[in-house]
């Protein structure tokens, strides 16, 4: 596939300039420029992704509709290809921090009207299933819909051992006791990994989403599982736009335990150490 021509497809305007910065998963990047001057950042495929870029560009949407952290323009998309704004990059400082905090706080207020979704969801390459669970609230849709799945996978790629399963489906079991507070629906980003958060002019804005109607110490125990700068900062800048339940830094193994799941069923087995001590931990909690 002609990037180029993707692009143009689907923007209607001109490629003034494109080139290639790498790629991941299933599709490569593009930095670029249309001829009108924006600048533009593109994800393309060679093989049709089904409801993939869908979903990103439907979480990408919904964030935005908040109003509180910045996250890219969607600028076209189809089955093969994602345009988005460019957001060019700066360095964190602790100030940017701080507002990304106070933003994010504002982002999970802004609330949903279901755990889950009402589009397909994806996390990195690999399907989530983000529809509701009648009758349920958080802790078992967490249970059913995130960790059930992914702990099953993996162990059906061999990548976890019989008895890993065995403690995440203890996790499962006794999620009730684990979830802490009952909680609304939270508008969350649902990757929010450091990666995924960009820092640009002074603010954290966000990218690929794994966005969903879920619990918000969901997004603060996934920027603390690979270290994001300032965490200390955004962390109290948060509380002290948004309070958090009591208990919130115990059960942050609880939350970490999907996307390390994730990781697992992506990357393999080396993640399985890592994947068994947040289980053991959330069940101590």
């Amino acid at each position: 596939m002609d990037a180029a021509d993707a692009i143009a497809r689907l923007t209607g305007a001109g490629v003034a300039g494109l080139h290639p910065i790498g790629g991941q998963h299933l599709w490569r990047h593009y930095h670029g420029r249309l001829a009108g001057g924006q600048e533009i950042f593109a994800k393309i495929s060679e093989r049709p992704l089904g409801d993939l870029l869908h979903s990103e560009a439907s979480g990408l949407r919904w964030l935005a509709d908040a109003g509180a952290v910045p996250v890219p323009d969607v600028l076209g998309r189809d089955q093969n290809a994602l345009v988005l704004s460019w957001v060019p990059p700066c360095s964190p400082d602790p100030a940017a921090a701080e507002r990304f905090g106070r933003e994010l706080a504002r982002l999970h207020a802004a609330g949903a009207d279901r755990f889950g979704a009402a589009w397909p969801g994806f996390i990195a390459s690999l399907p989530l299933d983000n529809e509701p669970l009648p009758g349920a609230g958080w802790p078992r849709w967490y249970a059913e819909r995130r960790l059930l799945p992914f702990v099953r996978r993996a162990a059906d790629a061999g990548a976890l051992a019989r008895a890993d399963v065995r403690i995440v489906e203890s996790v499962a079991d006794r999620i009730g006791e684990l979830a802490g507070p009952a909680e609304p629906p939270s508008r969350i980003h649902g990757d929010c990994w450091p990666g995924n958060v960009l820092w640009s002019g002074g603010r954290g804005c966000l990218i690929d989403p794994a966005a969903h109607g879920g619990h918000r110490e969901t997004d603060l125990a996934m920027l603390a599982l690979f270290g994001a700068p300032y965490l200390d900062r955004i962390l109290a800048a948060y509380a002290e736009a948004s309070p958090l339940s009591d208990g919130w830094r115990s059960r942050v193994p609880l939350h970490q335990l999907h996307p390390l799941l994730v990781h697992v069923c992506l990357f393999g087995a080396g993640y399985a150490a890592q994947t068994r001590s947040a289980a053991r931990a959330a069940l101590r909690a």
